[in-house]
């Protein structure tokens, strides 16, 4: 009898350590994806709102706080909020994406690759990146309120 509460409370015990473990491996990745995102505000051609994103969706399953805090976030919380809630991008922030993205692989298929096959994989990645901006719903802006 005494084995079986025993066992009982290290199932729940162990439960609840990998509950509270993967809290903090979201918090972590979470904080990396703010961080990519951060250094993507300021690379020409790197992308910052999808690493935003990835971030509040692990701070909404571990975080609270640090969720309310980046929605909340006056340079890129409005973004977030309306991507989460409409399922959809500016035109405005779909244009700035594909010159940004298209300038970037245009950038480096120039002069950081050498080879066709390399040069080829780049354009290739820009017309799935192309196709994955087209593809998200275009906000109207009496729908950005």
């Amino acid at each position: 009898m005494r084995s079986d509460l025993q066992r009982q409370g290290q199932e729940r015990v162990t439960r609840v350590g990998l509950k509270s473990l993967a809290k903090v491996g979201l918090i972590v990745l979470g904080s990396v994806c703010v961080g990519l995102g951060i250094i993507g505000i300021i690379l020409p051609g790197m992308p910052s709102t999808v690493f935003f994103l990835m971030a509040a969706a692990c701070y909404v399953r571990s975080s609270d706080r640090l969720y309310q805090r980046l929605i909340s976030n006056k340079i890129i919380g409005r973004q977030i909020r309306l991507f989460r809630e409409k399922r959809a991008m500016p035109m405005r922030a779909k244009v700035i994406a594909l010159a940004c993205g298209w300038t970037a692989i245009s950038l480096s298929a120039i002069f950081a690759f050498q080879s066709v096959p390399l040069k080829g994989l780049m354009v290739a990645l820009g017309i799935i990146m192309t196709v994955v901006i087209l593809s998200v719903k275009t906000l109207q802006p009496d729908d950005m309120v």
